[in-house]
C-alpha cells in the first residue's frame, strides 16, 4: 500500500458504542450473577431446605394417617394427640436452615386437622401450606449442605470481582480517546508521541481485528502504543470510519518500518510484537 502524503488533520477517536455495549452487558451479567449467587448462599438454599424437610413431614403425616386409619377406626382425638407429638425433622446443622425457624418445629397445624387429612390429598394440603407461607411448592431433589452454600458465596465473590473489573474498564475507557494531529499521536493513556519518534508500525492485525501496534523510541521516550480501532473510533461507514481515518493520518506522517502480511510465507517469518 502506498504511503499517503503528510497530513495535518486532527482526528479524535472516542470509545465506540460496540465496546461500551459489550462492557455494559458484561457488567450487568456479572452483577446479576453476583446477586443470584449471594441470595442462594445466604438465604435461597436455606429456604429450599425448609421446603425439602417440611415436605418430608407432609409425606410422613400422610403415611402415618393411612396406616393408623387402615381399618377406618381412627378418631379425631387420637389423630390430634398423635400429630401434636410429631416434629419436622431437620439436620443438626442449624446453618443450613432459615434463621427465623424455631426448633423443634411441630408439624404444621393443617396436619393436625383430622377431617382435612381424611378428605383431601396430602399434596393439596401441601400446596395450600406453601402458598400461605410464600414458599415454592416444588421441593428440591435433595437438601443443600453448608459446603454448597459456601460454594455459592465463593462464586458470588468471583462474579463481584469480575463485575468490578468490567465496571472499572468501562469507566476508564469512557474517559479515554486516541487522537492525532499534525505532529503527534496521543495514546489512550495520555502519552503524546511525536511522529518523528515512531519507528515501527505493525499492521498485521489491522485488517482482521482492527488492532495495530506503534513502536517508538526518541524524545518521546521508548515504548509501544496499541491502537484498537474497534474500541476507539470504529469502522462504521455512516460515521466516516474514524479508526481508518486515524490510521491513514498516522501513515501519512510515518517514515519508519511498516510490517504487513504480504504472503503465507511472510506470515510465518514475521516475529510477534512484544507484550504490553
Amino acid at each position: 500500500m502506498p504511503i499517503p502524503m503528510s497530513s495535518t488533520e486532527s482526528i479524535v477517536c472516542k470509545p465506540t458504542p460496540w465496546f461500551l455495549l459489550r462492557a455494559l452487558v458484561m457488567l450487568l451479567m456479572f452483577g446479576v450473577f453476583t446477586v443470584l449467587f449471594y441470595v442462594d448462599g445466604t438465604t435461597g438454599y436455606r429456604k429450599k431446605n425448609e421446603v425439602f424437610y417440611v415436605n418430608k413431614a407432609f409425606q410422613a403425616a400422610n403415611e402415618a394417617f393411612s396406616k393408623m386409619n387402615a381399618g377406618g377406626t381412627l378418631t379425631p382425638d387420637a389423630w390430634t394427640a398423635f400429630a401434636a407429638k410429631q416434629e419436622v425433622i431437620f439436620p443438626a446443622d442449624r446453618s443450613v436452615i432459615p434463621v427465623n425457624l424455631t426448633l423443634p418445629m411441630p408439624w404444621p397445624a393443617v396436619l393436625h386437622d383430622f377431617e382435612r387429612m381424611k378428605s383431601l390429598e396430602w399434596n393439596i394440603l401441601w400446596r395450600e401450606y406453601t402458598r400461605e407461607r410464600g414458599l415454592n411448592a416444588a421441593p428440591p431433589e435433595h437438601p443443600y449442605d453448608a459446603g454448597k452454600m459456601r460454594e455459592q458465596l465463593i462464586v458470588c465473590v468471583i462474579c463481584a470481582v469480575l463485575a468490578g473489573t468490567a465496571g472499572f474498564f468501562l469507566i476508564r475507557t469512557l474517559r479515554r480517546s486516541i487522537s492525532v494531529d499534525g505532529q503527534a499521536i496521543v495514546a489512550q493513556d495520555g502519552r503524546r508521541v511525536l511522529f518523528g519518534d515512531l519507528k515501527t508500525l505493525d499492521l498485521r492485525k489491522w485488517d482482521t481485528k482492527g488492532i495495530a501496534f506503534l513502536h517508538y523510541d526518541g524524545a518521546s521516550g521508548e515504548g509501544r502504543i496499541r491502537v484498537d480501532g474497534l474500541t476507539y473510533g470504529g469502522f462504521a461507514k455512516k460515521d466516516g470510519e474514524p479508526a481508518e481515518r486515524l490510521m491513514d493520518q498516522i501513515r501519512a506522517n510515518f517514515s519508519g518500518k511498516i510490517i504487513e502480511y504480504t504472503s503465507a510465507a511472510a506470515d510465518t517469518t514475521e516475529s510477534a510484537p512484544p507484550a504490553d
